[in-house]
């Protein structure tokens, strides 16, 4: 993993960078001093850390396509960074770039329970929109581990899911629009209350887009229903070949739990030293699954999946009897990282996604290259979709152990793609896996989502080096880009 050296034209045009975003911006919303810079050098991805050109924090969309359009006429790269969560490098700052931090946008805009929706600023929590809409009744689905600190905007660029997403899917599935600024400052709405138009699936292009297309500034987000009644069950295995087969053996009975959450040995000692959830420590393996619904519903639900996880060996299951115990239990696993952070002085978490059918497979290999380069890795993942988190953990001050982490965890991701599955399920690509993006997608592949890259961003501005691990001009592609820098129907781009 590295950055791209920067362009030292540009380093040398500091001062009048600087100097023209002040004369844009309201006074103490360009931060350029060392001292101040050095908390935005880095986002969770810990291991690389570069400080930015200079970070600018504008507080409407206005300021943010005044920013935009500045740096497009003035030839400036441009990093968006959210609440800086990013796990695969996705908001890290260039040396010759500005980095856009949204934290100022972080307002509450409506609330509309008769549409069930909420529309907010990108800096608003993904926490928080549950918060505000609690007291009636509804919450947000997607719920990263993160979610105390994460930022709707930030979800968006990485499509971001979390424990639930298995039954009420990712960013993407509760999205209904955006309001976003291209790089020469036009101001463009996909989507809104009523959800995305018909043709292209504009919306579904800008989910997941890491900061590559535009930057958005507002979010319509769909908002949910509590469930009647939610409970969780804890159950215990004797290997992760059994827990991989009885999580299949779920899913193939056709029951879709809220959450099915897979933890090893390893992570299962972790949490319980941590926060002490009650997790049996004599398991090899611990699934939590989580049913919700009407009361009868869950019931018949939990007496099901016991069945099954009897039937794939569990040696130990229960459910839990109250919200406190159901939360209680939810406390191990959301508190991972940061449990297992207590047992190793550094840690790499992977994100891939391969089929429910090879859990056991991909697990046993990542055991065994484990072994082989010395490195212990605790593992936790959605298993429901097959999302792993192996989280690699070495020491940076020991020569090598980084080469070795990053090494290790290139490997898990192409046995990721070997298997049929893909290289992220909700992390992004970011610096992380962009040179590992010839693993999954041919040149040919590859020139086409740069095409879509070229369409809306013709001078590579925004956030460059990374997803692409080699970026062409324009040019080279046969350019196809947005004439007249302007949108001629509110949904469409002239392409």
């Amino acid at each position: 993993m590295h950055l791209p050296p920067p362009d030292l034209s540009i380093v040398a045009r500091r001062a009048d960078i600087v100097a023209g975003l002040r004369a844009l911006l309201p006074d103490g919303a360009v931060i350029a001093d060392d001292e101040s810079l050095a908390v935005y050098d880095c986002d969770a991805l810990t291991a690389i850390r570069q400080k930015p050109l200079c970070a600018v924090l504008p507080g409407t969309t206005e300021e943010v396509a005044a920013i935009l359009a500045f740096c497009r006429d003035c030839g400036v790269n441009v990093v968006p960074r959210g609440a800086g969560t990013s796990l695969s490098g996705g908001a890290i700052p260039l040396g010759d770039g500005i980095l856009l931090v949204m934290a100022k946008l972080n307002r509450v805009l409506d609330i509309d329970y008769e549409n069930r929706c909420v529309v907010v600023q990108p800096g608003v929590t993904n926490l928080a929109i549950t918060k505000a809409v609690e007291e009636r009744g509804f919450y947000y689905a997607p719920d990263p581990s993160s979610q105390i600190a994460c930022s709707i905007g930030g979800n968006v660029a990485e499509n971001s899911g979390g424990v639930h997403c298995l039954k009420y899917g990712l960013t993407t599935n509760n999205l209904l629009g955006v309001e976003m600024v291209l790089i020469d400052g036009t101001v463009a709405r996909i989507g809104g209350k009523c959800g995305a138009p018909s043709g292209y699936d504009l919306l579904g292009l800008v989910t997941g887009s890491e900061g590559l297309l535009g930057v958005v500034t507002e979010v319509t987000v769909r908002i949910l229903p509590k469930p009647p009644l939610a409970r969780a069950m804890l159950i215990g295995f004797p290997s992760i070949a059994a827990a991989g087969e009885a999580v299949a053996a779920i899913i193939a009975a056709g029951i879709i739990p809220a959450g099915l959450e897979l933890m090893d040995r390893i992570s299962v000692g972790a949490m319980e030293a941590f926060c002490a959830p009650g997790y049996p420590l004599d398991a090899e393996a611990v699934l939590i699954a989580e049913l919700d619904g009407t009361a009868v519903e869950v019931d018949t639900l939990i007496a099901c999946v016991e069945a099954v996880a009897l039937r794939a060996g569990a040696t130990s299951c229960r459910a839990s009897g109250s919200e406190a115990e159901r939360l209680k239990i939810w406390a191990g696993r959301k508190a991972a990282f940061a449990a297992t952070g207590r047992i190793a002085p550094d840690m790499l978490c992977m994100d891939g996604t391969i089929p429910r059918r090879e859990l056991a497979s991909v697990l046993e290999r990542i055991a065994e290259m484990s072994r082989a380069c010395g490195l212990p890795v605790a593992n936790v993942f959605h298993a429901g979709d097959g999302n792993l988190h192996p989280l690699i953990l070495y020491d940076v001050m020991k020569p090598g152990d980084l080469e070795k982490a990053e090494a290790f965890g290139n490997d898990i991701l192409r046995l990721c793609v070997e298997v049929g599955g893909v290289l992220t399920g909700e992390h992004g690509v970011g610096i992380e896996k962009r040179d590992l993006m010839p693993a999954m997608f041919d040149a040919e592949d590859l020139a086409q989502q740069q095409r879509v890259k070229c369409a809306f961003d013709p001078t590579h501005r925004l956030n460059p080096g990374k997803v692409f691990p080699t970026l062409h001009a324009c040019a080279e592609l046969g350019r196809v880009h947005i004439h007249g820098g302007a949108f001629r129907h509110p949904e469409l781009p002239r392409l």
